[in-house]
């Protein structure tokens, strides 16, 4: 089972994509902004991180640049789930908002994947 971290600052957002990826097999945290998905991802570096890119506190942006930044967590592959992808150049991956369930748990499972063999 892999650990993703969900990070979006809407709470309905969360919980639709918490049971998503429940449903798929994967264990979830969750973060409500940047900031608190940075601190648990450097406390225990989950396997994904799909973050929404517009957040208050800290964005996404700001959240790739620091997870690529630490040592601990530079491997961890990054999903951007976001209305505006442009802003998600750094991520692994880009889906638009309404993302489609088999798509983000393909999109998912592909870059654990990918993580997974380089290891």
């Amino acid at each position: 089972m892999s650990r993703i971290l969900v990070v979006d600052d809407e709470p309905d957002l969360r919980y639709l994509l918490r049971r998503i990826f429940e449903r798929a097999g994967h264990e979830v945290t969750e973060a409500n902004h940047g900031a608190a998905a940075l601190d648990i991802a450097l406390a225990e570096p989950p396997d994904l991180v799909v973050t929404d890119m517009m957040m208050p506190v800290m964005g996404g942006a700001e959240l790739i640049t620091r997870l690529r930044a630490s040592p601990v967590t530079s491997g961890i592959p990054i999903l951007a789930v976001t209305g505006d992808g442009q802003v998600a150049g750094a991520a692994d991956a880009v889906l638009a908002k309404p993302a489609v369930p088999d798509q983000l748990v393909a999109a998912a499972n592909a870059l654990i994947a990918q993580k997974a063999a380089h290891r």
